[in-house]
Parts: structure tokens; sequence; C-alpha cells
């Protein structure tokens, strides 16, 4: 054997060892890979249930505003025909209670005592 070869030799161990060393974190990567895809697949496989309730608790609600809806336009209708009676009853009422009012505070004004009433001053 010549130098040559030997050399080519070395070279080649030294190639085997290398491949040998690079293999393991390769294999390591490839579990993790594995481990990977079947936390995806856990998490798929759970994911369609929690859609599934998801929707169907969004349907729930979305039956429930309508009825609200509906509530609510109620209401609003009975605040506007309150707010109509109000107005009546005080155009009807309210100008002749004010009347009544001052009629009855002049009254009582007439039939109090007099005051002492002197050219508009006060005495001291």
């Amino acid at each position: 054997m010549s130098g040559g070869d030997i050399a080519g030799l070395i070279a080649a161990g030294v190639f085997a060892v290398l491949v040998a060393l690079l293999a393991v974190p390769i294999l390591k990567l490839g579990k993790v890979f594995d481990e990977l895809r079947d936390s995806i697949r856990t998490l798929a496989d759970g994911a369609t249930p929690l859609m599934d309730e998801v929707t169907a608790t969004v349907s729930t609600t979305h039956g429930q505003l309508k009825k609200v809806d509906g509530i609510a336009a109620n209401v609003s209708d009975t605040t506007a025909n309150v707010s109509a009676l109000s107005s009546l009853v005080a155009a009807t009422v309210g100008s002749p209670l004010v009347k009544v009012a001052a009629f009855s505070y002049g009254v009582r004004s007439a039939l109090s005592k007099p005051r002492n009433r002197r050219s508009g001053r006060r005495s001291r």
C-alpha cells in the first residue's frame, strides 16, 4: 500500500465517523417530528367537538337575542304610549291645576292679615 492509499483510508474512516455523529441528531429530530405530528392529530380530534359545541351555543344565543329584540320592541312601543299619555294628561289637567293653584294663592294672600307697608323701604 502506498501513502496515498493510506491517506484515502484515513479520510474514509473520518468521513464514516462524521456521518455516524451526524446521524444521531437527525434521528432525534425525526422523533421530534413524530411527536409533533401526534400532538397535532390529538389537537385536531379535540377541536372538532369543541367547534360543534360553540356552533350550538351561538345558535342558542341567536335565538335568545331574537326574543330579546321582540321584548325591546314591545318596551319601546309601551314607552312611546306612556309618553303620549303623560303629554295628554299634562295638556288637559296641567293648565287648570295651575290656574286653581294661582287662584288659591291669591285668595290666601287676600285673606291673610295685612302687612305693614311703608313706601317700599324696610324699617330699621
